[in-house]
């Protein structure tokens, strides 16, 4: 990227975006349980980046200077912004839990009790429940540096201890683990009151217990502490041997690895601090200061007592009845396509494709590629149940989708025993198309039909992730989809090509450049010329400067980027004609779609790949066009009310990242709820 135009570093844009998910905890406009869930995900995601982001900028600054020499970032300088980022956040956080939430859910008969609070009645539960349940799990261990150095379970919670031994007087430091892993986090205390609902947290719970473990000392004060590690999957050589043993045991290595970062109670003293960092072998660029509790993803599993109106109003998932109520799927994609668009569509007719395909003794081939899928998965069930009646089933399972390695492999076995053709990973490389194909003898012919998606095969996060995907039987998608699938099975990209698909490492970048340079050379013949981005993360350099360069020529550029936006909009000179919101709000928006005006005759598509340089260079991701009618008037109506989102829509431009989008002149509009109504109705209509 050349230095004078603006580019934002991917991680901070990240943690702008994470930010986006905190300030949904903040707005009080939104039910108590709905916060409370969106600091569980804010604190989720910060576990993951750190894990990934930031332990590889600590390894990159550990290498020395020789490295960075070659790299285009001081990975120290990095880290130092990252950290101070973070725990400015940090302090918000623990601001909106203990002077916001506490408070309110305490007006609605919920007591979140210190061990300080506790009746005698209480004190008695604790006790039996500490003694049955806890006590076997506590891992006490007295530290002594160079001598004594506990290993520290990976996300695990624990309390590091200041103690005073009563016959020495000497100073002693401890940790105790927290069993979460064992033991609700969220333990409910009895109550005499009907109506009122006590709970502590099981730290708390451990906290008051300390005594039983350590009855020589004098409890001086306890810190929360968490130790997370890096989760890189070390790999020296993909190209050679067998790819899947050797993710096996890097996945063995895991949670044994480096640390990445060690969270703390920022009441902490500094020097109990510098004693930990040197019995557990840590620098400053490890640390990372938080409130009284970490883990907070566990907020997921608070208690609600029934208290429903504490809770966001449910929404029932749409059916797509032309589907899910025909008497063949297959007859009815054989008419039109179809868009479905989950969460707001029931996830039905996807998972009927497959059973449907599984007991359909026409169909002789299904094909699928599989990146995340759920632990229990009909999906999954139904390719066991068409390879054991005998159909050719293929899965292409990407066995290093971070994160979800161990639960596809598993996967991946369980098909392989009941007779299903598995393929794993391509070296060097991640297969992240979100595809399937059935293929059905129809009047003495082989039929294609296909499903092509944003989103995965995952019935679980098709609940919460708004996606969308298209089932076809146009040729010009299925013949092509065929050809991918062939390049997957034999791996051979020679004498294969693509004219309507784009696909990732054969013409997928050439494609979107095409794209973009037809409408900046509308622009320029004074027509008008326009771009929709819809994306997850956009920071490929390549693609910026295109877009910067479109917006300079005349090209209008509406972008709705929920992550990383490594493009700056709004910059005099540079970016004037691109406008830039991220949208968050009940329902992750993990869907792209990618709309070119084309002098009025638009050109649609729905993708899997984010503008990212690795989806882009080195993935096989797939670009699809749209070229039923109706469908393309429904994106754009799609697309236009993500655009119009005054309610949960934030700026991302130079000077107002992250400030709502406020419309006092027209009529608010939230985005995805407005989306629901619009379906609703449109599946009425049909």
């Amino acid at each position: 990227m050349d230095k004078e135009l603006p580019f934002i570093q991917r991680d901070i844009s990240w943690l702008d975006f994470n930010y986006r998910v905190l300030q949904e905890a903040k707005d009080k406009s939104l039910p108590l349980f709905e916060r409370l869930k969106f600091m569980a995900i804010y604190s989720s995601n910060l576990d993951e980046f750190f894990r990934v982001r930031v332990a590889n900028h600590r390894n990159l600054h550990r290498t020395g200077k020789k490295t960075r020499k070659t790299l285009d970032y001081n990975p120290a300088e990095l880290l130092n912004l990252i950290l101070e980022k973070v725990n400015q956040q940090q302090l918000e956080f623990s601001s909106i839990f203990f002077k916001d939430l506490i408070p309110r859910f305490k007006k609605h008969g919920i007591h979140l009790i210190r061990r300080q609070g506790l009746t005698e009645k209480q004190m008695d539960f604790v006790d039996e429940f500490f003694q049955e349940k806890l006590l076997p799990f506590v891992q006490p261990v007295l530290l002594i540096e160079d001598k004594i150095k506990p290993f520290l379970n990976n996300g695990s919670l624990y309390l590091a201890l200041h103690l005073i031994d009563k016959k020495s007087k000497e100073v002693q430091y401890a940790t105790v683990k927290v069993p979460s892993d064992h033991v609700d986090r969220f333990v409910i205390l009895p109550n005499e009151l009907s109506d009122e609902h006590y709970v502590i947290m099981l730290d708390d719970l451990v906290r008051y217990s300390i005594p039983w473990i350590f009855p020589g000392y004098e409890i001086h004060q306890s810190y929360s502490i968490k130790l997370t590690r890096d989760a890189e999957l070390y790999i020296d050589d993909e190209f050679e041997g067998d790819l899947l043993e050797k993710i096996r045991k890097s996945l063995a290595k895991r949670d044994i690895g480096p640390a990445s970062r060690l969270v703390y109670d920022r009441a902490m003293p500094p020097k109990m601090l510098s004693y930990l960092m040197d019995v557990f072998e840590l620098t400053k660029y490890d640390l990372l200061p938080e409130g009284r509790y970490h883990n907070n993803a566990d907020f997921f599993s608070f208690p609600i007592f029934g208290k429903k109106q504490l809770q966001e109003p449910s929404l029932s998932p749409i059916p797509m009845n032309t589907l899910e109520d025909s008497n063949n799927i297959f007859d009815a994609i054989s008419k039109r396509d179809y868009l479905i668009h989950p969460p707001y569509h029931s996830y039905e007719s996807v998972v009927r494709f497959f059973e449907e395909a599984a007991s359909d003794p026409d169909v002789s081939h299904i094909k699928i590629v599989q990146y995340r899928v759920a632990s229990k998965s009909r999906i999954m069930e139904a390719l066991i149940k068409a390879a054991k009646k005998g159909k050719q089933v293929t899965a292409f399972i990407e066995i290093k989708a971070r994160f979800d390695e161990i639960a596809n492999i598993k996967w991946g076995e369980k098909l392989q025993k009941a007779g299903v053709k598995v393929l794993y990973s391509i070296p060097g490389i991640k297969v992240h198309a979100k595809m399937a194909l059935v293929i059905r003898n129809e009047k003495g012919k082989n039929s294609t039909y296909a499903y092509l998606s944003t989103g995965n095969f995952h019935e679980g996060t098709a609940n919460v992730y708004s996606d969308l995907g298209v089932f076809t039987k146009d040729i010009r998608l299925t013949f092509e989809s065929v050809k991918l699938f062939n390049y997957l099975e034999s791996k051979n990209r020679k004498g294969i090509s693509f004219q309507h698909l784009g696909v990732g490492l054969f013409n997928l970048n050439k494609k979107i450049i095409d794209l973009i340079k037809a409408e900046v050379k509308i622009a320029k013949e004074g027509k008008e010329a326009k771009i929709t981005l819809k994306l997850n993360s956009l920071q490929d350099p390549k693609m910026i400067k295109l877009l910067y360069e479109a917006s300079q020529k005349g090209v209008s550029i509406n972008l709705i980027v929920r992550g990383i936006c490594s493009l700056v909009p709004g910059v005099k000179g540079v970016s004037d004609n691109i406008n830039g919101i991220s949208i968050v709000d009940r329902f992750l928006e993990h869907a792209r779609v990618v709309i070119f005006h084309n002098n009025g005759k638009a050109k649609y598509f729905i993708s899997s790949a984010d503008w990212m340089y690795r989806n882009l260079n080195r993935r096989v991701e797939i670009f699809v066009p749209i070229y039923q009618e109706d469908i393309k008037q429904h994106l754009q109506a799609l697309m236009d009310l993500q655009i119009s989102d005054n309610v949960k829509a934030r700026q991302l431009n130079e000077n107002k990242v992250n400030k709502y989008v406020k419309d006092k002149d027209h009529v608010l509009t939230r985005s995805q709820m407005d989306t629901y109504r619009y379906i609703l109705r449109k599946e009425k209509e049909d």
